[in-house]
């Protein structure tokens, strides 16, 4: 009987190799009577039978259970814990299993912060693959960021041609002339002696060689060098000096024999030596568009914004500004009066006509109702009994937008709402992640 039980176990085995099905033994989940199946891979399979027969027994709390449970426990421990951790199903063996994905039958709300990866729960495996093995990226210079110890810097320094002459830099601030001289006091009482403004190299005791300019980026010289193999001790202390003074950035100015001057920048730090773009440790929650670190800081995470329509402002062109042409400021008895004399004070401070036809307006002026005056001031504000002569014009649509998203009331939110419709964000063009989260490559890939 013994040997019987071997050779049985022995066949079982041998179809259980087979990587053309998926083998199930020993079911016993829910409702299931310890059943064997045996279900071909590549093939489309449909599970039949009456209701309570076992069906999502089977797919989901077996066959994909056990998918995922092998999956998970597949990771770091550091991406099992942002994981759900499933139990193992009662089953004796499954063999010829792979990743699975399950697509389950459900009524969803209409939530605009839904999609099918965070549905199917997809998005969360992919955000603990962007935060684990994700390269920032500088989408300015198309190039990976690397941080780069002090070592890896003095390694570059060492493979440059023997007496090549060295300039080790180190950023310290973009002040404005009246704060320069100051600045460079300081660096003075620090011990050094030269420095590159804008460029320019200077003696920190020649003030008077100061560049022309209003702003200047200011990088000390912390060391000059010539390659040897016996600078290695002091490169060493010199790059480390320099990361330090400039907030973990630094600067070579490398002039090797028979060549031109050229730089190199370097960071110690997840940054852009060039730009400055720098990167926060990768977090699963930087790749959430449903968490405040994560989403897109314009449209909070939706993708789209609510945007006024210019044609819904002024449906009619050919009405003139007295008669009504600006609609949301024509519509509401209570502040009919207050918005004319507004649009007047305008109209007068523009020198135009109330009675011209909106079309045939000037555009620098049609500009100035739509998007408001900017910085130019002038008697056209009005509040009640009150004015100000040093008033600047908000403008019609912005007054329509700030009143959306401030208004204590329904009624008023709804008033401004009709004119104003849903569109593709303009900062992250629908992504909804910040840039950060938008940058960041796997495999040359954003997620």
């Amino acid at each position: 009987m013994n040997t019987k039980k071997i050779e049985l176990e022995s066949d079982l085995r041998g179809n259980l190799a087979s990587p053309e099905y998926i083998n199930i033994r020993g079911a016993a989940e829910h409702n299931l009577k310890r059943i064997d199946v045996e279900i071909q891979r590549n093939k489309l399979v449909v599970i039949t039978g009456p209701s309570g027969s076992g069906k999502s027994s089977l797919a989901f709390d077996t066959i994909y259970a056990e998918a995922q449970r092998r999956f998970v426990e597949s990771l770091s421990t550091y991406a099992r814990q942002f994981l759900e951790q499933a139990a193992k199903p009662q089953v004796d063996s499954i063999e010829g299993l792979s990743p699975a994905i399950a697509i389950e039958q459900r009524t969803t709300g209409r939530n605009p912060r839904s999609t099918v990866g965070t549905i199917t729960e997809i998005y969360d495996f992919m955000r603990v693959l962007f935060a684990r093995a994700g390269t920032p990226w500088c989408d300015k210079f198309d190039r990976p960021i690397t941080r780069q110890s002090p070592q890896d810097i003095v390694d570059a320094m060492s493979k440059l041609p023997r007496d090549s002459r060295i300039q080790i830099l180190a950023p310290v601030a973009e002040v404005s002339r009246r704060s320069v001289k100051k600045t460079l006091d300081q660096l003075r009482a620090k011990g050094f002696v030269r420095a590159r403004i804008n460029g320019e190299l200077v003696h920190l005791d020649e003030e008077e060689s100061l560049p022309k300019g209003d702003s200047f980026v200011v990088e000390v010289v912390v060391d000059r060098l010539i390659a040897s193999a016996e600078t290695s001790n002091r490169s060493t202390d010199s790059v480390e000096l320099a990361l330090r003074t400039g907030d973990g950035k630094l600067t070579l100015l490398i002039e090797e024999p028979n060549s031109e001057l050229r730089e190199e920048r370097f960071s110690e730090d997840f940054s852009c030596a060039d730009c400055g773009l720098r990167f926060p440790e990768l977090q699963p929650q930087l790749f959430s568009f449903n968490s405040p670190v994560g989403a897109c800081p314009e449209c909070h995470g939706l993708g789209t914004v609510m945007e006024v329509n210019p044609e819904t402002v002024v449906p009619d062109p050919a009405l003139s500004i007295k008669k009504g042409a600006v609609l949301p400021w024509s519509t509401r008895p209570k502040l009919d009066s207050m918005y004319k004399r507004t649009l007047k004070r305008l109209c007068a401070h523009y020198e135009v006509s109330e009675e011209t036809p909106w079309k045939k307006l000037p555009d620098k002026f049609k500009q100035v109702v739509l998007f408001g005056s900017g910085d130019e001031k002038g008697d056209f504000k009005y509040r009640g009994r009150r004015r100000s002569r040093s008033a600047v014009f908000e403008g019609v649509i912005p007054n329509i937008k700030r009143r959306y998203h401030e208004a204590e009331s329904e009624k008023s939110r709804e008033f401004a709402a009709q004119f104003m419709e849903r569109r593709v964000c303009p900062e992250c063009k629908g992504l909804r992640l910040c840039r950060i989260a938008r940058i960041v490559r796997v495999f040359g890939k954003t997620i």
